[in-house]
C-alpha cells in the first residue's frame, strides 16, 4: 500500500473508494456527569448505504496549505481517501474517509487516519474531529478503535431531509492531540 498526496495527475482517483457500506445497527451515545458513553442497538436485517460523491472543486485542495486530500493505493488501485481541512479551532477536520469495500479490514482507514495525524501536526494542530451518522455503527466502532471519542451529538443535523436520512443523529468525534 502506498498513500500519496492528491495531485493532477491522480485527481481523476478521486472518490473511486466511495462504495456502498453496511449498517448493520446504530449507535445509542449518552451524557452523564460530564462523560459520554454509548450502547449500541444491532438490527435484525443489514443494509446497505452509499453517500453520494461530494460536489466539491477538489482541484481548490492541490498545494492549498490548510487543505489536503490523501489517496491510498493498493495493487495498482485507488483503494482509499481521506479529505481534511484546517478548521477554525484547531483541530484537522476530516470532511470525508473511505476505503473500497474489497479492501475494507486490510488496514487502509487506520493508515490514512495515521496519515491524517502526521499531516494535522505538522501544521501545528491540536487533534483530529469528524462527524458521522449513528446509523453507520461499523464507522463508530472504527474511530473508537482508532482513539476517538464522542464529543457532541447533534439530533437537528439532518432533519430537514426526508426520510430515512431525517431520522438520523449525527455525532461528533475527536481525537485530541496530548501537549
Amino acid at each position: 500500500m502506498e498513500i500519496v498526496r492528491l495531485n493532477r495527475g491522480n485527481l481523476a482517483d478521486i472518490n473511486t473508494p466511495n462504495e456502498p457500506f453496511a449498517i448493520i445497527g446504530r449507535l445509542k451515545p449518552s451524557f452523564t456527569d460530564g462523560k459520554w458513553s454509548w450502547t449500541e442497538e444491532l438490527y435484525d436485517r443489514t443494509a446497505l448505504k452509499r453517500y453520494p460523491n461530494d460536489d466539491c472543486n477538489y482541484a481548490a485542495y492541490l498545494d492549498n496549505p490548510d487543505k489536503a486530500i490523501f489517496l491510498a493505493y493498493a495493487d495498482g488501485k485507488c483503494a482509499g481517501q481521506i479529505v481534511l481541512r484546517k478548521d477554525w479551532n484547531r483541530y484537522a477536520f476530516i470532511e470525508d474517509i473511505c476505503v473500497s469495500a474489497s479492501y475494507r479490514g486490510n488496514g487502509i482507514g487506520t493508515a490514512l487516519i495515521q496519515k491524517a495525524v502526521q499531516w494535522a501536526k505538522e501544521k501545528g494542530l491540536c487533534g483530529l474531529a469528524l462527524e458521522t451518522q449513528d446509523n453507520n455503527l461499523l464507522a463508530c466502532r472504527f474511530y473508537a478503535k482508532c482513539g476517538f471519542s464522542v464529543g457532541a451529538v447533534n439530533t437537528m443535523l439532518y432533519k430537514n431531509f426526508e426520510k430515512p436520512w431525517s431520522d438520523e443523529t449525527a455525532i461528533f468525534w475527536y481525537m485530541k492531540f496530548s501537549p
